[in-house]
């Protein structure tokens, strides 16, 4: 995506955001009084307000400069989600048994990496394009493998890259911390000082991009 900056929004600001995924479902109410339900979009797309995360206004200027720089809605760029940003539960450690993202054939080494949602047949799998690099962490049949030495991290495409194709039937795992990419959904910041002081806060929407 060449309209995609790979910088990350002020994460102190991130953390007081507002928001979370959203369906776009079609549902028709039929004659017997019946639903019929069809999902328009396989996955869901988030969308925030980072405005909720705004305490002074050093963070507004932040906020505009990152905005100035983004040309608006032009450029998309990380962000962190205060909600969802790991493979594991907010408040555990990331490890590299938390998300299944294959079994080796003996040719392939590339794996994509993902987060399910759910458990069996009515399990959603996430594409995660964006894992913070450094916090990546697999594993090859339950033994952990080595960065650097075992695999790498594609960052245009968010796949672990391993150096020697994994064995026929070995299960392929791994845990990290993610950001999700996202764009403003405005090309206008109207941000008022004496309402800021007296409490009332901007409105800065964002919305996830398809990478």
């Amino acid at each position: 995506m060449n309209s995609f900056h790979d910088v990350r929004f002020p994460l102190a600001i991130s953390f007081g955001a507002t928001g979370g995924p959203e369906r776009r479902n079609e549902i028709v109410q039929l004659v017997s009084g019946r639903e019929r339900r069809n999902a328009r979009q396989a996955l869901s797309r988030r969308h925030y307000d980072a405005g909720t995360g705004l305490r002074s206004l050093d963070d507004v200027h932040e906020v505009l400069a990152f905005f100035e720089a983004r040309r608006g809605s032009l450029h998309a760029f990380r962000f962190r989600d205060p909600f969802d940003m790991k493979s594991c539960r907010p408040s555990e450690t990331p490890t590299a048994f938390d998300q299944r993202l294959g079994v080796g054939d003996g040719v392939r080494v590339r794996f994509a990496l993902v987060k399910t949602y759910g458990e069996g047949v009515d399990a959603m799998i996430r594409p995660i394009t964006h894992a913070v690099a450094d916090t990546v962490t697999a594993a090859v049949d339950g033994a952990i493998a080595q960065t650097s030495l075992d695999y790498s991290i594609d960052t245009e495409t968010g796949e672990l890259v391993f150096q020697v194709a994994p064995a026929v039937g070995t299960a392929i795992t791994a845990g990290f911390q993610f950001d999700v990419p996202v764009r403003f959904d405005c090309d206008r910041l109207s941000v008022n000082l004496s309402a800021f002081k007296a409490g009332q806060i901007p409105t800065i929407p964002l919305v996830e991009v398809i990478t």
